[in-house]
């Protein structure tokens, strides 16, 4: 019996794991709606693939931006990263590599062909 609950428990560790939702959040940008999604929940010290998704104020993809990430550490500013973005179909990539656990900004820019500037902002954990 204590075998049985003893696998039982590693089987739910294991399935929980595998249905965690990506952390996600939901801005505006000017006229654009802004979606993040970093692929860990909470996000990890080391690689986390974040996925931009940026539409226009008629819902269209927006395929023809430079999509720039900076994230940082508010507590110790010399703790700052930039990561470019690159185009996959509809949506924008990049990796970040917290160097350390404790409570992280991000910052997404993106320029388009006008090179207007656009900037959302928010904050993560990573452990």
């Amino acid at each position: 019996m204590k075998k049985f609950l003893i696998f039982l428990f590693v089987v739910l560790v294991f399935a929980g794991a595998a249905f965690a939702k990506d952390y996600e959040v939901n801005k505006k940008a000017g006229s654009f709606d802004v979606e993040v999604r970093i692929d860990k929940n909470p996000s990890v010290v080391g690689d986390n693939k974040v996925t931009i998704e940026i539409k226009d104020a008629l819902g269209k993809f927006v395929s023809d931006a430079n999509v720039e990430l900076y994230y940082f550490m508010p507590s110790m500013p010399s703790m700052n990263y930039t990561e470019d973005a690159r185009l996959e179909g509809n949506v924008y990539n990049a990796t970040i590599k917290p160097t350390m656990g404790g409570d992280w900004s991000l910052d997404v820019k993106f320029t388009r062909p006008d090179k207007k500037v656009h900037k959302v902002t928010f904050s993560f954990n990573a452990e």
